[in-house]
């Protein structure tokens, strides 16, 4: 549930669920936000959600910050309908040394073979926090604890598009070419956002379940020769 609600701005408000991040708060962040997007309020003109906040833009001709706020105040998501429609998403992931370009870095590190590593990051099933950054990046939780790490101390100035990485709690898969410092474990021959799709681009949604499987450098070409 929202913990507090103050001003953001001269035109939105923050929401906010608490400092924890774990699937139950982003799961009511989700719902508010399904919730909102359904009952079409008056003067909203953008819904932000992350792992445990939730910002509404408004257009102060049409609704003021009181008046906003007492209406989300009053919506009570444990009575209401709005269910988060929940997808689970299995993901081929490449990790060959050319693709994996952090695993070494990683293994020392944590002091992991390059086959710990992977065993432990593919034995999960991952929960999407939230999309953003890039367009489409999924934000999955939670890592094992035994692979979490920091960022890169210097990122990247280009990361592959495709690229599979791991920082702090949270895995991450780049839907392009960017900058980056996430620990890249390998790649996916999966188009994880797609521009051309009007009404589905992103594949990974925020509530959304991930799993990641190996394949061998032979297969991901293959799938990647297919797109």
């Amino acid at each position: 549930m929202i913990k507090n609600i103050s001003n953001l701005g001269d035109a939105a408000l923050y929401c906010d669920f608490g400092e924890e991040i774990n699937q139950k708060i982003n799961t009511d962040v989700i719902k508010y936000f399904k919730n909102i997007q359904n009952k079409k309020i008056k003067g909203i003109i953008n819904l932000t959600p992350s792992y445990n906040k939730l910002i509404i833009s408004f257009d102060l001709n049409e609704v003021n910050f009181l008046d906003l706020k007492k209406q989300v105040q009053d919506i009570d998501i444990s009575k209401d309908e709005v269910k988060v429609n929940q997808k689970i998403i299995k993901i081929p992931v490449c990790c060959d040394d050319e693709f994996a370009l952090d695993i070494q870095r990683l293994s020392i590190k944590l002091n992991l073979t390059k086959k710990e590593i992977l065993d432990k990051y593919l034995d999960k099933e991952y929960f999407c926090y939230m999309t953003g950054f890039i367009a489409g990046m999924p934000f999955l939780g939670d890592i094992h604890k035994k692979i979490r790490l920091e960022r890169l101390e210097t990122p990247r100035v280009k990361v592959p598009k495709g690229s599979v990485g791991i920082t702090e709690q949270f895995a991450n898969i780049y839907t392009f070419e960017s900058p980056g410092g996430w620990n890249i474990l390998g790649k996916t021959p999966t188009t994880i956002f797609d521009h051309t799709k009007e009404h589905q681009p992103i594949l990974i949604s925020a509530g959304d379940k991930v799993s990641f499987y190996q394949i061998s450098k032979i297969e991901y070409l293959k799938l990647n020769d297919k797109k």
